[in-house]
């Protein structure tokens, strides 16, 4: 089976480049395309792509993720998250491909206090979350056979992500102040990636949306204190709350998923994120010695 995976240079694309490097994708031959490569806002560069080769799935891993950067660059994050995704979404209707979108849990508002459902209202409250949202409606718009799994708090050995950030400030700073009041879940980018292929490989048919992301809940202050501990730096971390600590983008206060539905269609079992952080931290480790 031939899989094309878009955006191959991010975090969560270059997870999948080093599970095919390390010959855990036997059965499955991907095409890694970055931005650079393949430019998902071009719609006859998606087409020439997806109808040139028989591409059982298509992995969009293609994404404007800079939060704060979506607030006064409008364009860009349009043109990716919700022109590009329309493009693959059509072209992979042409050419008769799967497509497998990421998206996020920044498609809520934040002010439940009970974790999302995946039909629960979307209501973004910042410009990155909108074009989410608006791209996932392009892709369901456009084509039947699609996987829309939104996720939270991504991380990973790879790209930039907050626990490289933590890593990096922790050890050049004496003290730190993170926020506690923006409640959700960190995932691990390669937990994710193996749902991915966990869905791939059982050849389902069960399309919609799904949200996916490590079990338990924390804030961003718990993350970064469950960083330092494991990763052994000594630092005066300090809890604070958002309002002193402002950004461009509004956050969800609380983003937690409800897993309830791709725990039950694909049998998963779920590690929680101190599990994974753990691993993470190694894999980090390996490449930063």
């Amino acid at each position: 089976m031939k899989i094309l995976v878009t955006g191959a240079s991010g975090q969560l694309g270059s997870t999948f480049k080093a599970l095919a490097e390390e010959g855990h994708t036997k059965g499955l031959k991907f095409e890694f395309r970055s931005s650079s490569d393949l430019d998902v806002t071009d719609f006859a560069a998606v087409r020439e792509e997806l109808l040139s080769s028989d591409y059982a799935y298509c992995i969009n891993c293609a994404a404007f993720t800079h939060v704060d950067r979506a607030e006064t660059e409008n364009d860009l994050a349009y043109k990716v998250n919700v022109t590009g995704a329309r493009n693959l979404a059509m072209n992979c209707n042409e050419s008769n491909t799967v497509l497998i979108h990421i998206s996020t849990d920044f498609v809520f508002d934040g002010f439940l206090n009970t974790p999302y459902l995946e039909d629960d209202i979307a209501r973004p409250i910042g410009f990155y979350g909108d074009t989410k949202y608006k791209g996932e409606r392009a892709i369901v718009g456009n084509l039947e056979e699609h996987f829309i799994l939104r996720t939270s708090w991504l991380y990973s050995e790879f790209g930039h992500n907050f626990m490289k950030t933590m890593i990096r400030v922790g050890t050049e700073k004496e003290e730190l102040s993170v926020v506690y009041d923006q409640v959700g879940t960190p995932t691990y980018a390669l937990d994710l990636a193996k749902v991915v292929l966990h869905i791939i490989n059982a050849h389902s048919i069960d399309y919609g949306v799904y949200n996916y992301s490590n079990e338990g809940v924390a804030s961003w202050y718990d993350f970064a204190k469950e960083i330092f501990k494991q990763y052994n730096i000594d630092v005066n971390l300090k809890p604070i709350l958002s309002e002193e600590y402002p950004t461009p983008a509004e956050r969800p206060k609380f983003s937690v998923l409800d897993k309830s539905k791709i725990k039950d269609t694909f049998g998963l079992k779920i590690p929680h994120w101190k599990e994974s952080l753990e691993v993470a931290l190694k894999a980090y480790s390996k490449i930063n010695i």
